[in-house]
């Protein structure tokens, strides 16, 4: 009985084994170790058999398995777990090895950014060196005077001969100084085209450096963050979801034909009622009189055209928005007369950079006493770079001096909305009750600045004179704004209730803030500013951060700023008297602000520093026995000679070798190698009698 039991346990367990997996069984446990075999294979020498041993060893064999299933199950756990940590390993073995690649990858755009730059300021500088090599050969040679040629007159102008030429030069030389117009003699473009591909600058150079290398939080906070283009990035918001509504998403087939040069009737229309409202016009203005570009530079440019020939010029105060010059100027060839105004208060009432009727005048009556001919005169206001905001009795007086010289009058508004100190109130002239020479008055306003939207090119003039209207919208033609946008303008401009109730407020606080901040860090740091309630600027005083008084030094804390990545519009680029003005603007984000206002922090304690050891060892220096060779001298990378002296030009000659290493750079040997042609050119030049 026990032994029938004992077998059919046996029996049992050998079903149980038959029935594990094959992962789970041995080598002796497979199907083929089962098979059967001749007795008299599996005799031992013992005399015994497979088959006598099998009742004695199952339950041993039985332990062995079970044994070996304990052990195998932990060891393939420890497996998988090591395959994982290998796979995780591995994983971040490739993370680290693409981020390092694209960090060998940004240090070599940075490192051609860099060699690129170089090579830009070495042709500058060859190009500034070689000028003033022919200049001094002109000089030097018999028979030549001592002007350089310039330009042949317009042949568009009525004045002819010696006096025109002059006027010309003058004209061009002011602004190669103001813009870095590079004098260049292309064979293939006129007079006029070479200034235009010479066309440079700091705010032009600013603004390129900045798109190269652009802040961004994530991607490049090393980058340029940009205090220098007068943008407002606080409203970003709010004007994305309120352009992406399904009220601005209609396209009919009108909007995309050609309209009316002037605009379609529905946004002059709208852009009527708008200036009515927040002008506070006495009456309703006529859409007839409403005249749309893409944007306020292009008005500039229409409205110098209309009015002005090319012999003509433009009064207008100083400091002011530089792009005026650069809209005024490379389009249509027309001068502006500045008015200089000083930072120095004169008396009890007065504030800085003021202007007076009186500056008016006696700059008016200068200028036709050496022939000038001022058909206009542009007035901004609210002001950029000063933030003032003119009054209603300042605007009338500005108007009636005009009306005296029988001057049109371009009105600048395009801050209008952007006056955000509450103390402050703005006084559009349409607001006047009676224009006094209405038909020589013309306003501009665009919504680049108030609305947050300076990608979007819109602007538009009011004017009661229909010729001008005309004449400006026949240059419409290349300054439209498409159907689109035009819809869109129209449906923002109507909806009165969400600019009131929603954007104008958040605007204007968040614009209070900004300027707050930007205010207390300059109070801080001990730097003059105008405190002002307008606009997206301070203009600020950096005056003692300069060694010399002098616009090449201004140039070099401009650079130095840029260096340190931060980008701000020193004060030559507004026609600033003064040098050591600049204007930050500080309509951004927080983070930016605190991040650029750090740097220009960093780069005001290293200048005083520098300025300071300076001092010290000028100190520590007999008189008259300082080593010029160690002086440091900045030559403005802009500034072209005209009319000097040949001791001038010697003397502005050391000083641009002294300010580069290009003569070491390159020896006489190595440019007749790299440049044979060039240098043969030169050699005959060298050889003529």
């Amino acid at each position: 009985m026990t032994f029938i039991h004992d077998s059919g346990g046996e029996q049992e367990e050998e079903e149980e084994e038959e029935d594990t997996s094959l992962l789970d069984r041995g080598p002796d446990d497979s199907p083929i170790s089962r098979v059967e075999v001749p007795g008299e294979a599996s005799v031992s020498p013992s005399g015994f058999s497979e088959s006598n041993m099998a009742g004695a060893s199952g339950p041993s064999r039985r332990q062995d398995l079970w044994r070996k299933r304990k052990v195998r199950e932990p060891l393939d756990e420890l497996i998988s777990r090591m395959l994982v940590a290998q796979r995780s390993t591995e994983e971040r073995f490739l993370q680290l090895e693409e981020r390092r690649m694209e960090q060998e990858h940004e240090a070599e755009e940075r490192r051609m950014r860099l060699e690129e730059r170089r090579m830009q300021l070495d042709r500058q500088h060859e190009l500034r060196m070689f000028s003033l090599f022919a200049q001094m050969l002109r000089m030097m040679r018999p028979g030549v005077g001592e002007s350089v040629p310039q330009p042949h007159a317009d042949p568009g102008c009525p004045q002819e001969g010696e006096t025109l030429a002059r006027s010309r030069q003058a004209q061009e030389s002011a602004l190669s100084e103001a813009y870095g117009c590079n004098q260049y003699n292309s064979p293939y473009l006129s007079n006029r085209g070479n200034i235009l591909s010479g066309f440079r600058g700091s705010s032009e150079e600013g603004y390129r450096a900045y798109h190269e290398d652009k802040y961004d939080e994530d991607k490049n906070p090393s980058g340029i963050i940009n205090f220098g283009t007068s943008e407002n990035k606080l409203c970003f918001d709010l004007m994305s979801k309120r352009l992406t509504q399904s009220d601005m998403n209609i396209i009919e087939p009108p909007l995309l034909q050609y309209p009316d040069w002037k605009g379609h009737n529905f946004l002059r229309e709208e852009v009527a009622h708008f200036l009515t409202y927040y002008c506070k016009a006495p009456a309703p203005l006529n859409p007839e009189n409403v005249v749309t570009l893409n944007g306020c530079g292009s008005l500039f440019s229409a409205l110098a055209a209309v009015l002005c020939d090319s012999s003509d010029s433009i009064l207008i105060a100083t400091p002011f928005y530089g792009g005026i010059t650069q809209s005024i100027f490379l389009y249509s060839g027309i001068k502006l007369v500045y008015v200089h105004l000083e930072s120095k208060v004169s008396g009890s009432g007065s504030r800085p950079f003021q202007l007076t009727v009186q500056k008016l005048e006696t700059t008016l009556q200068a200028a036709r006493e050496q022939g000038s001919s001022v058909k206009a005169l542009i007035l901004i206001n609210p002001h950029n770079p000063l933030g003032d905001v003119y009054s209603a009795s300042e605007m009338l007086e500005f108007l009636e001096f005009a009306k005296r010289h029988s001057l049109h009058v371009i009105v600048d508004e395009i801050y209008m909305l952007s006056v955000f100190d509450e103390s402050a109130t703005f006084h559009s002239v349409l607001s006047l009750e009676k224009l006094p020479d209405p038909q020589r008055t013309h306003v501009m306003w665009g919504i680049s600045k108030d609305f947050a939207v300076s990608g979007i090119r819109f602007g538009t003039l009011y004017s009661q004179n229909q010729d001008v209207c005309n004449g400006v919208a026949s240059l419409c033609y290349f300054h439209g704004v498409c159907g689109t946008v035009q819809f869109k303008m129209a449906q923002l401009l109507r909806d009165r209730d969400w600019i009131n109730q929603v954007y104008l407020r958040v605007n204007h606080a968040r614009l209070r803030a900004a300027q707050a901040y930007v205010a207390e860090e300059l109070r801080a740091l001990g730097v003059p500013f105008l405190n002002r309630g307008a606009g997206f600027f301070i203009w600020i005083d950096f005056r003692k951060y300069l060694r010399a008084p002098t616009f090449e030094e201004e140039v070099a804390l401009w650079r130095h700023f840029l260096d340190n990545k931060v980008l701000l519009s020193c004060g030559k680029a507004f026609e600033c008297g003064e040098p050591g003005w600049f204007r930050v603007i500080f309509a951004d984000k927080t983070h930016r602000l605190q991040l650029g206002v750090q740097r220009i922090r960093k780069v005001l304690e290293g200048r005083e520093r520098e300025m300071q050891a300076e001092a010290q060892r000028s100190k520590q220096v007999e008189e008259g026995k300082a080593d010029s060779t160690d002086e440091v001298i900045y030559v403005s990378s802009h500034r072209e000679p005209s009319g000097s002296s040949l001791g001038d030009l010697i003397m502005q000659l050391q000083n641009q070798m002294r300010s580069s290493d290009w003569l070491q750079r390159n020896t006489a040997e190595g440019f007749a190698q790299q440049n044979p042609e060039v240098y043969q050119v030169y050699s005959k030049f060298m050889s003529k009698p």
